[in-house]
């Protein structure tokens, strides 16, 4: 009998012994596999980070051309005023102002056109109203220039994308012959 204890308690030491070594063990870990994981991880960064670099310098240019076509906006009341004086500065005694008014404008186009910004070619196109603004209609005998730009009253410019300001015009109405 003693000897069949001693059997059962080895037996139990033995299983005892074998539980706690694999309690103790831990799980392998497959280290090839591990590596693979944050090298995908270190890509998915690396790539979030390129794509946010690129978004961060397309806004920036673009607020840097929205800033330019504000700036352009101010300025273009200027030009007005120019085209306004060029305009009523019609007599032979004035010959000398309105050539250096004339060379002011052109210098101020000049300058526009340097930022990227040209003016919107108005009359005697047909309208447009992502070009144009109409500011009234004229009545034509010509069926030809219904709907065509009769007069600019003043201009529009913009940008290679974006309308600055449209064209007030007025567009030409075709008279009905038909009335009674």
């Amino acid at each position: 009998m003693q000897e069949n204890n001693k059997e059962e308690a080895n037996e139990q030491e033995i299983e005892t012994e074998t539980e706690n070594k694999e309690e103790a063990q831990e799980p392998e870990v497959d280290l090839g596999a591990k590596i693979k994981e944050l090298e995908h991880d270190l890509a998915v960064a690396r790539a979030d980070f390129y794509n946010y670099r690129q978004r961060a310098i397309k806004e920036r240019q673009e607020t840097r051309q929205r800033a330019k076509e504000e700036a352009v906006i101010e300025i273009l009341p200027v030009l007005d005023n120019l085209d306004r004086a060029l305009s009523a500065a019609n007599a032979e005694d004035a010959k000398t102002i309105v050539t250096g008014v004339e060379m002011v404008q052109r210098q101020f186009i000049n300058a526009l056109e340097n930022l990227g910004v040209n003016a919107i070619k108005a009359q005697g196109e047909k309208f447009d109203p992502t070009l144009h603004d109409a500011a009234g209609t004229e009545e034509v005998d010509d069926p030809e220039l219904d709907g065509q730009v009769i007069t600019e009253r003043l201009k529009g410019y913009r940008t290679k994308d974006r309308v600055l300001r449209p064209a007030q015009v007025t567009v030409g109405k075709a008279v009905n012959e038909n009335k009674n």
